[in-house]
């Protein structure tokens, strides 16, 4: 993110001597850069200038000569025996470029250097060293590590030169704070000084001059400029990728030529490391302006240069010295050799330059390149190539087209000035960018919006200090036109210049008001039902997680998904947020369990989670989704293929239960999580939606193949049952290729097929019986493979209404039952709603759930 340097800033807005970083910072959160940090050199104590009053050279056994100095450190000095700072310190120092008289910079102990290392008097070479003498790299200012900074040589002292013992930090810019902000996609022009300024004279109401537009006349294009050439003819998105194309040419330009020291500083702190003179200027001017530029080795360039789309095959080695395979999208910048017109490319247009054309040691004479790409271009082949340079960094957050010409002019002052060249005089520029266009406002629109009723000259005001020109803002218009500035290419339409009047008058401004909800709105019945469940699992006890929902190619087969199932036709990811992840999950598991092992592996031995959300289903979707035009409304077709291109989303529940559900302690040993706990929770979310279930045996990845239970719901329209879910135990095979402990139980249940068939009208209560309850107890022996729910079922509606519960409580195998028998008990719970129930009563009731029972083979157990 961009950096904002405090004394780079005053040079265009005036900025309080006495301001501190975080005023600075808070100034700029008004108007929404938000701070992110605040960074200092990493030096702190005392390091001051210091006079080397002698210096005796002292050979030592292993070859090395060291100096032993007595250095003047003014009131930092040891104090003598009246307590007065006049005894010089003695220093041990390596380094030999310096002698007695000079004014050198030296750390005593208590200071702190970067990388943490702290001073302090230590005895080394027979002398205790009572602080250390600093060069360029110990200070962090420079990779000087030869000799020791020495300010100012004793053979020319100047009343100008500190005192010793006077603070060092400041002159050499080790106390300056350097602050850092966030700045949101759509402001790309904060990405430069000017930007950052601009921004803090709006912050403050201060006075700002654009040293941007506003410069002396720039020089016209002229007929021998450098020929450049735009040959784009598979734009994206309809637009060309390059509407501006300034070049500029210095020659004779020393190629030893020193980047000045103020220059360096600047682009150290703004996190740039400095590299050689042409390509330090062109850094600078892009930080400065927020227009990226390039150098090319003038001698390595034939013309005409020509912007064009990659060909296939084409491949470039760019700076970093990687050799990149081009897409048919990348934009390039291609010279001609031979004649051979666009032959050989130099660069990914707005992204890096090519190793072959790049300024080195020898160059002379430079060819500068200001231009203007479009956004989406850049950004894809940034992307592609995932290389995050500085330069696409603001190309794709829009860079201002009339920045060309003048920033191009500024590489060329600075390089004439600090390199010794000559500003040639051919000049060429091509200009295609497209006229801005006009928004119309209606003058009550920010109203409309905010609920704050600004003036008229507080609308136009601000419109014209962030720079766009207004007109028909006399009272008696009621739509003003509003020319947004070549900067702002995200002011597109009436809202988005609400925002801005809104954001530099003020948030705080707009007042708070919760509007009234319509009778009849509200949640719709799908997030009743959600916030239901939550709450349901919640009360059971199960915590919500997040998940990613992106998942490996080899999730089926660890979920033990059989080759023909639907789940295993998952939507790819073009371009996955990481490679080993690339598929859309078809269901909540294939990630919760990852969630369960990381928390697991963490040591949280007992362990009920749940998430609620989308799975992504490929089925018969296309994946191909049409391109649509701008500005219009697609037609039916049109949208038919771009709904068909969609894959199906449902929102599923899934739930994973692992260690005890019930804790051990001096109540007893507590219970481990089985089955019954997932069918349970299954279950429970069911009945949030208000409707009955059919549950029955099943076989379904990734469950257990004998402890799977599959819930049914009726079909609204009576056609039939239909799957919402499964519950039951994990397999073995798939908790070890988890890694997750045995006997995991879990469930997953569409929740859009719960909504699908709940009834959203009102229920309505049925009033509670106040006569006793009669209890009956009956175990009946049933086949082996006759399910318990089944039974129950049978008992209920043998029963009639008198049955008001029917629960299992006891299964019984044993020899006396026979092969293939088992024993289940249930408890039945009967009462009147007019009356108390008699014996007789009471009998008939058994006798007629028996009877039902026996119809599915249950017989009453002797």
């Amino acid at each position: 993110m961009p950096y904002v340097i405090k004394e780079w800033l005053s040079q265009y807005v005036p900025v309080p001597a006495d301001a501190t970083m975080e005023q600075i910072a808070a100034d700029l959160v008004s108007v929404g850069l938000e701070e992110e940090a605040i960074h200092t050199s990493g030096v702190t104590g005392p390091v001051v200038f210091g006079r080397v009053l002698s210096l005796v050279p002292e050979p030592q056994k292993n070859g090395k000569t060291i100096n032993w100095c007595q250095v003047d450190v003014g009131v930092h000095n040891v104090t003598d025996e009246s307590g007065v700072p006049s005894i010089p310190r003695g220093i041990v120092c390596g380094a030999h470029n310096f002698a007695a008289g000079d004014l050198v910079v030296v750390s005593l102990p208590g200071a702190v250097l970067p990388g943490g290392f702290a001073i302090a008097a230590r005895k080394t070479y027979g002398h205790v060293s009572d602080g250390m003498i600093c060069s360029a790299r110990e200070l962090g200012i420079g990779e000087d590590h030869a000799g020791i900074i020495v300010w100012s040589r004793g053979a020319e002292p100047s009343d100008s030169d500190p005192a010793p013992g006077s603070d060092a930090l400041g002159p050499l810019g080790l106390a300056d704070e350097v602050l850092e902000i966030n700045v949101t996609p759509d402001r790309g022009y904060c990405f430069s000084m000017r930007g950052i300024a601009r921004e803090y004279a709006l912050a403050t109401d201060r006075a700002f001059a654009d040293p941007g537009l506003a410069q002396a006349p720039l020089p016209t294009a002229t007929a021998d400029g450098f020929d450049v050439r735009v040959l784009d003819d598979a734009p994206i998105h309809a637009t060309v990728g390059c509407d501006r194309f300034v070049t500029r040419i210095v020659r004779g330009i020393d190629p030893h030529a020193q980047t000045p020291e103020w220059m360096a500083k600047r682009l150290k702190q703004a996190g740039m490391r400095p590299i050689s003179l042409a390509v330090d200027v062109t850094n600078y001017v892009m930080l400065d302006l927020g227009q990226p530029l390039h150098a090319y080795d003038l001698d390595h360039v034939s013309s005409p240069i020509v912007v064009r789309r990659a060909l296939p095959g084409e491949v470039l080695t760019t700076l970093d010295d990687v050799a990149r395979k081009l897409d048919s999208e990348d934009l390039l910048i291609a010279d001609s050799p031979d004649g051979d017109e666009g032959s050989r490319v130099l660069g990914i247009a707005g992204v890096m330059g090519g190793a072959s054309s790049e300024v080195t040691d020898n160059t002379r004479d430079i060819l500068i390149e200001a231009a203007h790409f479009d956004a989406v271009s850049v950004a894809r082949s940034s992307r592609r190539h995932k290389i995050p340079s500085e330069a696409a960094k603001r190309f794709e957050r829009g860079v201002d087209p009339q920045l060309a010409p003048v920033a191009a002019q500024r590489v060329v002052d600075l390089l004439v000035e600090y390199g010794g060249g000559v500003a040639d005089s051919a000049v060429s520029d091509l200009d295609n960018v497209a006229a801005t266009a006009v928004i119309e406002m209606a003058a009550s629109e920010p109203q409309r919006l905010t609920g704050v009723a600004y003036t008229r000259t507080q609308i136009t005001s601000v419109l014209a200090a962030i720079g766009c020109s207004v007109e028909g803002d006399r009272d008696s218009s009621s739509v003003l036109l509003v020319t947004p500035p070549s900067w702002r290419p995200d002011l597109a339409t009436p809202a988005d210049l609400v925002e801005e009047i809104a954001r530099i008058v003020g948030y705080d401004a707009i007042e708070p008001v919760l509007p009234t909800a319509p009778a009849g709105r509200g949640l719709t019945p799908a997030q009743r039902l959600r916030r239901s469940v939550a709450r349901t699992l919640a009360e059971r006890g199960l915590t919500e997680v997040l998940t990613y929902p992106f998942v490996a190619t080899e999730v089926h087969d660890v979920l033990g998904e059989d080759p023909d199932d639907g789940r295993r036709s998952a939507v790819r990811l073009v371009n996955p947020l990481a490679d080993d992840r690339p598929e859309l999950r078809t269901s909540i598991l294939a990630t919760l369990v990852e969630a369960a092992k990381r928390n697991i592996g963490r040591g949280i031995d007992d362990l009920a989670i749940y998430e609620s959300g989308l799975v992504f289903l490929r089925g018969t979707s296309t994946l191909e989704a049409p391109s649509l035009p701008g500005a219009a409304r697609p037609g039916d077709e049109s949208l038919e293929a771009l709904a068909a291109a969609v894959p199906a989303q449902p929102r599923h529940v899934a739930g994973i239960f692992a260690g005890k559900i019930e804790r051990a302690g001096w109540w007893g040993p507590g219970r481990v999580a089985d089955w019954t706990d997932a069918l349970g929770a299954a279950l429970d979310v069911v009945d949030a939606a208000g409707l009955a279930v059919q549950v029955s045996a099943a076989e379904m990845a990734p469950f257990h193949p004998g402890r799977c239970a599959a819930l049914a719901i009726d079909e609204a329209t009576g056609a039939g049952a239909t799957i919402v879910g499964y519950a039951g135990e994990l397999h073995p095979k798939v908790l070890a290729r988890l890694g997750l402990p045995a006997r995991c139980v879990a469930f997953e249940i569409d929740l859009d097929a719960l909504c699908a068939q709940a009834d959203d009208s009102a229920v309505q209560a049925e009033p509670v019986s106040t006569f006793p309850v009669t209890k009956e107890d009956l175990a009946l022996v049933v086949p082996e493979d006759l399910p318990a729910e089944a039974v129950a079922a049978a008992l209920r509606v043998g029963g009639g209404d008198l049955v008001e519960s029917v629960r299992l409580f006891d299964v019984y195998r044993g020899e006396q039952l026979g092969e293939g028998k088992k024993s289940l008990a249930f408890a039945l719970r009967l009462r009147g709603t007019d009356r108390t129930l008699t014996a007789e009563d009471a009998a008939r009731v058994r006798n007629s759930a028996i009877k039902a029972a026996g119809v599915i083979g249950a017989e009453l157990r002797a």
